[in-house]
């Protein structure tokens, strides 16, 4: 029973990076229209007042990895034969063969397109995955890497106050375009895409989960006693 309770929090730690990752690849799509493909394009209007409120929720889901990963970090689940990023691996190099033999984009562009295509966000979807297991074992790839990572981990304590606020603000964002895009889809049908239902669901937890973090005070304890003090 622990054992299987410990497999269903790493399961979610990996579920919360995954969302995480997904939210910035449909952030980044839009931005790309508004910058790129769509200028002067105003998505979701009137609902929403501008394109650039995406990079509060990119903010909002950047900050919230870190604690997401550490979730996961801290619970002892084994592995399977090989470490979790030499899946991560293996599944980022299947996508990418797919990616380059059955949709129009590259692997280098595919989250840079406004492209509602099923073959597109599928190949989106397992990168984002592949992502996700290749950052949940980061630390044990290199030990420069994982030391690289401590000392990330420790300056984030240090200026968790600052963190902490721009948590709150991007997440209350995150909130705001969750809403205004539900709104949308129910007064537009041109609004009613699977991509946009993903990007309302992904968006939402984005900011469910930052106000979790922020009401757990995560970032208070994200450093063990003994590394705070040096």
């Amino acid at each position: 029973m622990g054992h299987a309770w410990i497999i269903c929090k790493k399961t979610f730690s990996l579920a919360l990076v995954f969302n995480a990752l997904l939210t910035i690849a449909c952030a980044v799509g839009i931005l790309s229209g508004v910058y790129f493909y769509f200028p002067g394009w105003k998505p979701f209007s009137p609902y929403l007042f501008d394109g650039i409120v995406f990079w509060l929720v990119i903010a909002a889901a950047a900050i919230n990895i870190f604690p997401s990963a550490l979730l996961g970090r801290k619970l002892h689940t084994g592995r399977f034969l090989f470490h979790h990023y030499f899946y991560g691996c293996l599944v980022l190099a299947f996508t990418t063969v797919y990616i380059s033999f059955f949709t129009s984009e590259s692997v280098v562009s595919v989250f840079l397109v406004y492209n509602t295509g099923v073959e597109v966000n599928l190949g989106k979807f397992f990168l984002v995955g592949g992502l996700t297991l290749l950052l949940d074992d980061l630390p044990d790839v290199n030990k420069r890497l994982e030391a690289g990572l401590n000392w990330i981990k420790t300056g984030a304590f240090r200026i968790r106050k600052l963190i902490v606020v721009a948590q709150i603000v991007s997440g209350a964002f995150a909130l705001y375009v969750c809403g205004a895009v539900t709104v949308a889809m129910a007064n537009v049908p041109e609004y009613v895409t699977l991509a946009n239902f993903i990007l309302v669901g992904t968006v939402c937890i984005t900011g469910v989960i930052s106000f979790v973090f922020v009401q757990r005070k995560t970032w208070d304890s994200i450093v063990d006693t003994q590394e705070s003090k040096h």
